[in-house]
This record gives structure tokens, C-alpha cells and sequence, in this order.
């Protein structure tokens, strides 16, 4: 039998979808939200794979769009890990996410969509956040020599290494980050106003009339 498609659900269903997916999550559940037009569903980390799974077979939101991180160290727990699910059937979309820390693994829910592979393993690179169970937790947005997490709070934005290709090593190589700016100045005035110093390079300009600057 052919699903039944649905139209998206007005601002005055999403409430009584709220209450229907905390009923049912029940001690899996922290708490819950509506925040413009989208549910979320703070989860127990421990729990988040029955938590899913539970969405995905007795609510319909069959399909893992993405999972993101979020970084807030001024947290016990610092990252959060938010799960995007669409329900295909019903047009809806609901978030669900958990919160961990540096050393706590969250539990892989590529048990229930493998794609969640590669969703996690972009989460483990960016923020460093370890997934039990997952079996190709590797990094895959940066090198695997690469050092830190890039997408933490108190990554430097320079970063720790640089690389550049060596002609005389015949070779990418890798070194500390070096910042050249011999040339930079900075200067906050308002760009409306004009700078009153010359800019290397703008002595060559013509003036008004045809003559240059001295």
C-alpha cells in the first residue's frame, strides 16, 4: 500500500506533535522545545540510539539529514550533538541532541542509517568527539596528520601548522605557522573618512590633472 503523503504541519500541530514524541520517548527524554516551527528533543546520551530508532520506526522520520556539533566550553559538557531527522511521509522534520564532554563517547547510530558514518566521522574531526561503535572513525574534512580540532571554541583561527610545497625537498611539508605581515597595518578608523597615511604602492597614482605624487 502506497504511503500516504502529508502537508506540512501548521504552527498549531506542532505542539501536539511535541507531546506525542515526549509521551513517547518517555526516561529517554531531558526535555523538549518548540523553537521556530522545529522541535527539539534533548536526549539521554546513553539512550540515543533507541531514541532514534524509536523516531525513525513508530513516527515515520525515516531518513538521518545531518548531524552537527556545537561547541560551548563554558559547559560541564561542552559539545552537543544535534541529529536532523525528516519525516518524508508526514513533511516534518523534528532535531534531536545529547550533550558530552572531551572524554565521553557518544553512542553511533550507524546501526540504524549508515550514512551516519560519514556524518560522524566530520563531527569527530571537527570538534573531537569520539562515537562508540563506529567502526571508521577517521578524520575527513582535514589531514590525518593534522593537529587539534577546528572547529572548537579555542582553536586558534591561524591554526598550528601550515603546509606548502618544498622545490627543493620535492614535497608538501608541513610548519609551525608563520605569520608574515611586514606590510599589514591595522587601522580601525572609519574607511568613510580616508586613511592620511600613503599606502605602499599609491605614491605611484596620478593626481588630479594628469601629475603624480611626489
Amino acid at each position: 500500500m502506497a504511503a500516504v503523503l502529508h502537508s506540512a504541519p501548521k504552527m498549531t500541530e506542532i505542539e501536539g506533535i511535541a507531546d506525542t514524541l515526549a509521551g513517547a520517548l518517555g526516561d529517554m527524554l531531558i526535555h523538549k522545545k518548540e523553537e521556530h516551527g522545529e522541535i527539539v528533543l534533548s536526549v539521554v546520551r546513553e539512550r540515543v540510539e533507541d531514541a532514534l530508532r524509536l523516531l525513525r520506526d513508530e513516527h515515520e522520520y525515516q531518513q538521518l539529514m545531518e548531524i552537527a556539533g556545537a561547541d560551548y566550553p563554558d559547559r560541564a559538557e561542552r559539545f552537543e550533538v544535534v541529529y536532523m531527522l525528516l519525516s518524508v511521509t508526514r513533511n516534518h522534520r523534528v532535531i534531536a541532541k545529547v550533550s558530552t564532554d572531551e572524554a565521553t563517547p557518544v553512542p553511533t547510530v550507524t546501526t540504524i542509517w549508515p550514512n551516519a558514518g560519514w556524518l560522524e566521522r566530520e563531527v569527530y574531526d571537527m570538534y573531537g568527539v569520539v562515537f562508540d561503535g563506529n567502526t571508521d572513525l577517521r578524520r575527513i574534512l582535514t589531514d590525518y596528520g593534522f593537529e587539534g580540532h577546528p572547529f572548537r571554541k579555542d582553536f586558534p583561527l591561524t591554526g598550528y601548522q601550515e603546509l606548502r610545497y618544498s622545490e627543493e625537498e620535492k614535497r608538501v611539508v608541513y610548519e609551525p605557522v608563520r605569520l608574515a605581515q611586514d606590510f599589514r597595518q591595522f587601522d580601525f578608523m572609519s574607511p568613510w573618512e580616508g586613511a592620511e597615511y600613503v599606502l605602499p604602492g599609491d605614491e605611484k597614482a596620478p593626481e588630479q590633472g594628469g601629475e603624480k605624487k611626489a
